[in-house]
Parts: C-alpha cells; sequence; structure tokens
C-alpha cells in the first residue's frame, strides 16, 4: 500500500501522456484548454531542474478512508527523484531504484522507454494524451492566486478513472494541483505546496549508493 501510495504521483500520470489532439471520437477538445496545457509545457521545458512539494490526498468511496501525506519530487530533465515518508523512487533514465526505508530493501531495474510509460517530467509538461478530450472549464481563485480550471475525460471507457481535473496557475503557467476520480469512488489529489524553478540539484541526486545504506537488501530485476 505505501509502494502504491508514493508511486501515485507517478501511476497518475498514465491519466497523462505526450501528444494532444484538438478532436477525438466522442467529440472535440477545447482549443482554449490546449493553450493553457500547451503553456505548462513549454514553461516546464525551458527549466533546467525542478524542485516540488506537494500534498497526496486520499478520499475513499463515501468516506471510507481519508489521509494526507506530504512528499517532494526532484525533476531534472528526464531523471527524477521522488520521496514521500520512507519510500523513495529514483531514476537517472536507464536504470530506476525502489527504497523502501522501513525493510532496507531496494528493487533495481530498467527504465520503461516506451511511450506508455511516465514519469515526474511528464506530469509536469505533457499532461494531455491523444486518449483525452479536455476543456477549460472556469477559472478560480485561491490564496490570492488565479487557477484555470481543465476537466479532461479519457476516450477509453474501459479505464479506471472517469474523469481528471488539473488546476493551473495562470501566472506562472505551472501545474498547481491534479485529481483523480476513479469508477471505484476514490478519489487522489496531488497539489503542489511549493515550486521552485532552478533549484541546485546535482546528477548524484539521481542515482542510489548502497553504501550509504549499511544491511540494505538489493533485488536486482535487471
Amino acid at each position: 500500500m505505501k509502494k502504491t501510495v508514493l508511486t501515485g504521483l507517478i501511476m497518475c500520470g498514465m491519466v497523462i501522456g505526450s501528444t494532444a489532439q484538438t478532436t477525438g471520437s466522442l467529440g472535440q477538445s477545447d482549443p482554449k484548454a490546449k493553450a493553457v496545457l500547451d503553456n505548462v509545457s513549454k514553461k516546464f521545458k525551458s527549466l533546467k531542474s525542478v524542485i516540488a512539494n506537494f500534498i497526496l490526498k486520499i478520499e475513499g468511496a463515501n468516506n471510507s478512508v481519508s489521509d494526507s501525506r506530504k512528499g517532494a519530487v526532484y525533476v531534472k530533465g528526464p531523471k527524477y527523484k521522488v520521496i514521500m515518508g520512507e519510500q523513495e523512487i529514483i531514476s537517472d533514465n536507464k536504470t530506476s531504484w525502489t527504497y523502501a526505508k522501513d525493510v532496507n530493501e531496494v528493487t533495481i531495474s530498467n527504465v520503461d522507454h516506451s511511450n506508455s510509460s511516465m514519469t515526474p517530467a511528464k506530469i509536469f509538461t505533457n499532461f494531455y494524451d491523444k486518449d483525452f478530450l479536455y476543456r477549460l472549464t472556469g477559472e478560480t481563485r485561491e490564496k490570492g492566486k488565479v487557477l484555470q480550471n481543465i476537466e479532461l475525460t479519457p476516450t477509453d471507457k474501459s479505464k479506471t478513472f472517469f474523469k481528471v481535473l488539473v488546476d493551473v496557475d495562470k501566472k506562472t503557467q505551472t501545474l498547481a494541483r491534479m485529481k483523480v476520480f476513479e469508477k471505484n469512488g476514490n478519489k487522489y489529489t496531488y497539489e503542489i505546496s511549493s515550486f521552485t524553478p532552478n533549484g541546485a540539484v546535482t546528477d548524484a541526486t539521481f542515482t542510489f549508493d548502497p553504501a550509504k545504506y549499511p544491511g540494505v537488501e538489493v533485488v536486482d530485476l535487471r
């Protein structure tokens, strides 16, 4: 469960993808929404690195589950590191490491470079897929910020979720929040609490050194 919660930041990106379109089998996407999403992607791609803190809020169907957890993500090009509690996911774009502090175990695997794979970089950039329709539903004000609200719906109705709401900070043109609605009633909200562009991030951030974790059990799946 802990691993599922942590990787949610990445896996919710299965909602998202790599290319946008203005038409779909179920209707037509909103050009205004596309313009907003394109600006977010362009802004992120112009940055050398990003450090972001986020809050994951989990809501179960009929309020059966309610949880809130803090995490951090470091991104430099295709490389990334996600930290939440005792769990970490690290990738240098060739190798990925998933470390569980509670059992002192790291799982190593090769990075999947297929178009269907998802990384934090893709979440911050291309979060509109050819399999989705999207529309700008309006603007809201929160804590002095103007947020542009976009709704995405999958054209493939067999997916486990039926809707994703994305809020974009209009001034900074950065992703502020994403909320995923599953058909079983569960809702996952990823809210960016701080966003530091071009932060000091070294390449060492994106590798796992077993020597720094005495007694760590290594599970190598490469």
